[in-house]
């Protein structure tokens, strides 16, 4: 039956984790990764690959591992993905690829998330260098925003020859895994700082604090050199409840609750980003970011209420995310929804209100409906209220370049599966396009427009030298 049981993974003990901001899983040993790896029986026609987003050709990183030649596995990984070490901690690997592994049916799926995370993380550890490009074609790509989407296009183009330049709003590169993921998930100095690091020698140039449609427009971009942009500028607009108090001071979106304590480094003493939590905090919301920032506020010293609609079962977030919410102390108040927020004589948070639900008929999206039970609405005492409710792409690019056209829900249309806009010579992708999503759905995205962008600018060229 071995065959068939995952090899067991390492966590930090939830008493201890509690209090630091250090990674919660530890990741397989070089023995355990075999171990896992042996699993894997070597499908000849493998339904893992098709469903991963950038489409790693999973049996064979695997097997090098199980033959223990890590270095090699290492490099099929840096074939497909600029951010294996990122992916093989934060990507839903259990509704994609390992989903479809057929041990899966008997038993359990082989740990391929894990044994992603060991290949990559051995490779940085051994400063193994995997950046190989083409020799330079002259032509410049430019990229709005740093984040796995643009990443992803950035290292792709690079590699095909591509002279790059990414344009980064905030002071460090990195988008969404280094200002939204808490440290504890995915560590910036270990993982992230070198995954940029990796980028750069490939020759991608990276300029930070430079918001496009403010400090530079996209018009302006195209007049310095460049044949085609890309725009990954992610989904950082937060969603709100429009609930009465929800301006009191204390109420914060997860966003920025979140970019304080990862980007400005709020948990760390020597570090002067304020940041309140009180005794006892309410996030409202059921998806990652919710858990993110109710495991960070916990942490933080708080006792942290988690408030969803709807049951656990339905709970967006992954299944491993909430296990170790829930060992770690998080209190979770399902079918409740917030009515009001309640503030003190000095308009600060002193409760919430809320109201119990019920499931109802099913919605458009196939889950039962969460419907109010009248006169149940109860308060109860909270310093600090998080909105975890998701994010919308931020309207600024669209609004200042013309021929760009975005929904009524500020994402930027495409016209095909590539990422090509509205406008020639821009193309886009990530959560900017799709909405809040993943960390290896906007890679893929990424990857499918650097594509694009070659093939676009390869047949430009090939019509202007004709």
């Amino acid at each position: 039956m071995a065959k068939f049981t995952r090899t067991p993974i390492s966590y930090q003990d939830p008493k201890e984790r509690i209090h630091n901001f250090e990674e919660v899983c530890l990741g397989y040993t070089k023995e355990e990764a075999i171990q896992e790896a042996k699993r894997c029986i070597q499908c000849k026609k493998p339904t893992c690959v098709p469903s991963c987003p950038v489409n790693i050709d999973i049996p064979r990183f695997i097997k090098k591992i199980a033959e223990e030649n890590f270095q090699e596995a290492a490099q099929i990984l840096a074939e497909y993905s600029a951010l294996p070490a990122v992916c093989g901690r934060v990507c839903p690997q259990e509704d994609q690829c390992e989903k479809t592994c057929i041990l899966g049916r008997k038993g359990e799926p082989i740990a391929i998330g894990k044994l992603e995370r060991f290949a990559a993380d051995w490779a940085i550890e051994n400063k193994l260098s995997l950046g190989k490009t083409n020799e330079k074609n002259g032509y410049k790509v430019a990229i709005i925003g740093s984040g796995p989407a643009g990443i992803t296009c950035a290292g792709e183009l690079a590699k095909e020859g591509y002279q790059v330049k990414i344009f980064e709003a905030l002071h460090e590169p990195g988008g969404v895994l280094v200002y939204g993921i808490p440290e504890f998930r995915l560590p910036k100095e270990k993982i992230v700082k070198v995954e940029i690091e990796n980028l750069k020698k490939l020759g991608v140039e990276v300029e930070t604090n430079v918001i496009v449609g403010r400090t530079i427009t996209v018009d302006e971009i195209f007049e310095e050199g460049y044949e085609a942009i890309f725009i990954g500028s992610g989904a950082g607009l937060p969603i709100f409840m429009n609930i009465p108090g929800e301006n009191t001071n204390g109420v914060f979106s997860a966003n920025e609750f979140l970019t304080r304590n990862n980007l400005m480094k709020a948990y760390r003493s020597d570090m002067d980003t304020p940041i309140k939590v009180g005794k006892t905090v309410a996030v409202v919301g059921g998806g990652n970011v919710a858990m993110d920032a109710a495991r960070t506020a916990k942490r933080l010293g708080a006792e942290v209420h988690v408030i969803y609609r709807r049951t656990q079962s339905e709970l967006p977030a992954r299944e491993e995310e909430v296990e170790n919410a829930i060992e770690e102390g998080i209190i979770f108040n399902f079918l409740t929804n917030p009515v009001e927020i309640l503030a003190d004589e000095k308009g600060w948070v002193k409760g919430i209100r809320c109201i119990k639900m019920e499931l109802g008929d099913e919605d458009q999206s196939g889950r039962r409906r969460p419907v109010e039970i009248e006169g149940s609405e109860y308060e109860f005492e909270v310093e600090t209220v998080i909105m975890a409710l998701g994010t919308s792409p931020n309207p600024l690019i669209p609004r200042t370049t013309e021929g760009l056209d975005s929904d009524n829900r500020n994402r930027i249309k495409i016209i095909d599966e590539n990422g090509q806009t509205t406008r020639k010579a821009i193309f886009a992708g990530g959560d900017n396009v799709t909405g809040s999503a993943t960390v290896i759905l906007a890679m893929g995205a990424g990857k499918e427009a650097a594509k694009a962008i070659d093939k676009y600018i390869m047949e430009k060229s090939l019509q202007t030298n004709n």
